[in-house]
């Protein structure tokens, strides 16, 4: 259910688009708590992004969770995404924004139905 969705405007390889959605599963199922098996990662690459009034490298992410999230996670989740699109994609934190949302259960479908 923890769902990740990163744009940036840095065009990725196959082979570092797959290291991003691995680190970033494993990254946000540790932090959040929750299995592997319930996270989604989307990369979206290649987007065109103007960030502070250019078109370098830059990143917005959106994180949606039922539960899990607070002042201190989502901290350390923000520092860790960041890291992995630095280590990744050269790209400085200072040009990524994330974004936050704790979601009741009936607002997430799955399967069908929903949580």
């Amino acid at each position: 259910m923890p769902t990740l969705n990163l744009f940036t405007n840095v065009p990725v390889d196959a082979v570092v688009a797959s290291d991003i959605l691995r680190d970033s599963t494993k990254a946000v199922a540790k932090i959040i708590r929750k299995p592997e098996s319930y996270v989604m990662i989307l990369l979206n690459q290649g987007v065109p992004i103007e960030f502070a009034g250019t078109e370098e490298p830059a990143a917005y992410g959106e994180l949606i969770s039922i539960g899990g999230l607070g002042t201190s996670v989502n901290g350390k989740l923000s520092a860790t995404i960041a890291e992995i699109l630095e280590n990744k994609l050269s790209l400085d934190s200072s040009r990524f924004y994330i974004k936050f949302y704790d979601v009741e259960r009936s607002f997430f479908g799955f399967n069908g139905s929903t949580f």
